[in-house]
């Protein structure tokens, strides 16, 4: 029996209703898309505008407001890209990939030019409004506003294909992902370096401390040693070790002589979990003359020991919803936070400091043996103090293989 030609064409005829709904279906979300795109593009030069010479922020809740809508947006049309050839890579891509570079270009410029992420945020909006214009001018051939802004020309006619699928695919999981990891780890150790004054460095087996040591003009020295509360054991054999025999030994220790502590600190739960030792337990130096050289609990503010009272839980307890809790909702408190950085840091450090000048009046060979997080703060102190860098040396902390086999052991 013959199939009558008028059920072709009735055939055809769906098919292409069908592609030219797709179509326009498309070209619909990509105009939404872009359109977003500039929105949040324009608001954010606005505000950064506003903040940025008058120290306004009349538009930042608007902003707050558009931005997830045009990420998701953005998000959805990247993996839109993978699924179907409809979309033009060509015009989509740098639109896509605008909000990624800027996030991953902006991590080395937030370490070392931290204090001028107002003009650096001012200049990504308007690049942004740049390319934003510049992809819907390219899309409909000039300035010229029309709906949709992405013509249905610019739309392919392919729904979907396998050699799209599986190139995005393959893509992402040989390149893009190990890129990016390699990325991240690079600026982990540019942040490390940068804001531990290179004290401390990220190899690619292991965290390593950089010992210095400081000259006098009348031949004293002072050695700054970056220490770690956990770690490996034979990190703190090899420290003490290389301490010298007629050297003293500035102990670091915040004694606690009216009990204002009521939990002791320890590191022993955590240690123990990640298969490293605690300082406390390995750290007992046996050449030279060691002796205290820290402040006392009483010296601290009443905010900071009870933010400390609420810190030694969790070294006593373990984590807990309601310790967790609390402390979220007291680091919130910046007056705290500045207490707190106050205590632990520069009243300690110049404490230290003022250690240090009275030992140098007996001692040729000062050692001493702190918290990595101390070592900026005292070195710049013993420098200004007419001592200079003269030497430098590396440490294994704990290589990145003991904690892995830890955790895969537990």
């Amino acid at each position: 029996m013959a199939i009558p030609a008028t059920f072709f064409a009735i055939k055809s005829s769906r098919l292409r209703n069908r592609k030219c709904f797709l179509k326009k279906f498309v070209a619909t979300l990509l105009s939404l898309c872009i359109g977003l795109f500039l929105a949040d593009a324009v608001l954010s030069l606005l505000d950064d505008s506003l903040i940025q010479f008058w120290n306004l922020r009349l538009l930042t809740g608007v902003r707050g407001v558009v931005l997830p809508f045009s990420f998701l947006a953005t998000v959805l049309t990247y993996l839109m890209m993978g699924i179907t050839p409809m979309i033009p890579k060509r015009f989509f891509l740098p639109m896509t990939l605008f909000g990624p570079a800027v996030l991953l270009g902006t991590i080395p410029l937030s370490i070392y030019r931290f204090d001028q992420l107002p003009q650096i945020s001012w200049l990504v909006s308007l690049c942004q409004v740049l390319v934003g214009v510049g992809l819907l001018a390219w899309l409909q051939g000039g300035f010229k506003f029309r709906w949709p802004m992405v013509p249905e020309g610019r739309v392919g006619n392919k729904a979907f294909g396998w050699m799209n699928l599986c190139g995005f695919v393959l893509i992402h999981l040989l390149v893009v992902v190990p890129a990016c990891l390699v990325y991240f780890a690079w600026c982990s150790s540019l942040a490390l370096d940068h804001f531990s004054a290179g004290f401390l460095a990220l190899r690619s087996d292991s965290l390593t401390v950089r010992a210095k040591e400081y000259v006098r003009n009348d031949g004293k020295t002072i050695y700054l040693i970056p220490m770690m509360h956990i770690g490996e054991a034979g990190f703190y054999q090899q420290i003490m070790k290389s301490f010298p025999t007629n050297s003293t030994i500035l102990l670091e220790g915040v004694t606690d002589r009216k009990n204002l502590l009521k939990h002791p600190i320890s590191y022993k739960r955590v240690a123990s979990s990640l298969g490293l030792s605690e300082q406390k337990q390995q750290f007992e130096p046996t050449q030279g003359r060691p002796r205290p050289a820290d402040v006392d609990v009483e010296q601290f503010s009443a905010k900071s020991i009870e933010f400390l009272n609420l810190a030694t839980l969790v070294h006593s307890q373990g984590f807990t919803a309601e310790v967790i809790l609390q402390l979220i909702q007291k680091s919130q408190d910046s007056q705290m936070t500045k207490h707190l950085l106050e205590d632990l840091l520069t009243l300690r450090n110049e404490h230290l400091l003022k250690e240090i000048q009275e030992e140098l009046l007996r001692s040729d060979k000062i050692v001493v043996p702190w918290g990595a997080a101390h070592m900026q703060g005292l070195s710049e102190g013993i420098q200004k103090a007419g001592f200079n860098e003269a030497s430098s040396r590396e440490y294994n902390v704990l290589q990145y293989s003991t904690i892995l086999n830890s955790l895969k052991s537990r």
